[in-house]
């Protein structure tokens, strides 16, 4: 079984910006379940059906394949009325990859940042740019971002 294992933080300033070109992408969902999270994603000429299981902390089942980019774009328009659109960062630091997300839209003010690891106890240094870690914090999760944008929280209750 495929498992991501990712920790996820806000940040904690812009130092970040100018380090790595963005790439934007359209994501929707099929199901929002936590059990059973369905996305489809579009950046640029690619495209994925993601299929994610309920997560345990930092860890959780995930399965990706590469679909048409043409099947992608009419699952998004015909299935999934909310979406999630964010400009993504891969910046490497300390032998990892950061993946910062800006996100557009309904979600427009929020930035993400998260890191993939190879094992839950991998330690690993982190930028001055990264701030509080909201791993688990299911609110920052794209998949309720789609249903409940960041603009309509109000302040961040935390």
């Amino acid at each position: 079984m495929a498992v991501e294992i990712e920790r996820r933080f806000l940040l904690a300033s812009d130092a970040w910006r100018g380090l790595a070109a963005g790439e934007n992408y359209c994501q929707g969902y099929l199901s929002t379940e936590p059990e059973r999270t369905v996305r489809v994603r579009v950046a640029g000429n690619k495209a994925w059906l993601t299929v994610k299981g309920i997560a345990h902390g930092a860890a959780r089942a995930e399965f990706e394949y590469a679909i048409d980019p043409a099947d992608a774009r009419t699952m998004l328009s015909e299935m999934c009325p909310q979406r999630v659109e964010k400009t993504r960062y891969r910046i490497e630091y300390a032998g990892f990859i950061w993946e910062v997300d800006e996100f557009s839209g309904e979600n427009s003010g929020l930035i993400v940042a998260e890191i993939e690891l190879p094992a839950i106890d991998t330690v690993f240094e982190r930028p001055d740019w990264i701030g509080r870690e909201i791993t688990g914090d299911h609110r920052y999760s794209n998949a309720m971002l789609s249903q409940i944008p960041y603009s309509r929280w109000g302040q961040d209750p935390a």
